[in-house]
């Protein structure tokens, strides 16, 4: 999967800087093409590997992602520090749940949200 998500980035002109994750989520760090929207590549990266996905085996014909996603843009001098989060998902989350980090990410950072909306 993460191997394809990158290859649909490049392919709509994204360079992927990393993805990774665990089996509950999925990390992208990539450079936004001037051409695109944030909304508008997650709509085609989800799109394009669930179709993939579905043909993969047909245990996984009812995959699909959430509706929503979270985006979040990072400084250049910051690149480095964020690819060691994403390659340390899994250590991380024995630790963290998704869900309570990115809670804590959302109030260190004051993004204002309402918990009915962010699961799904």
């Amino acid at each position: 999967m993460h191997s394809y998500l990158a290859k649909t980035l490049k392919e709509n002109q994204c360079p992927t800087l990393l993805v990774g994750g665990v089996s509950d989520h999925v990390h992208l760090l990539f450079v936004l093409s001037k051409n695109h929207s944030i909304a508008s590549i997650v709509w085609t990266i989800k799109r394009s590997s669930s179709k993939w996905v579905k043909i993969q085996a047909a245990g996984l014909r009812k995959f699909h992602w959430q509706e929503g996603y979270g985006a979040f843009s990072v400084s250049q001098s910051h690149i480095e520090q964020v690819q060691k989060y994403i390659f340390n998902q899994e250590k991380h989350h024995r630790k963290k749940t998704f869900q309570d980090e990115l809670r804590s990410f959302l109030k260190k950072y004051e993004v204002d949200y309402d918990e009915r909306y962010v699961w799904d």
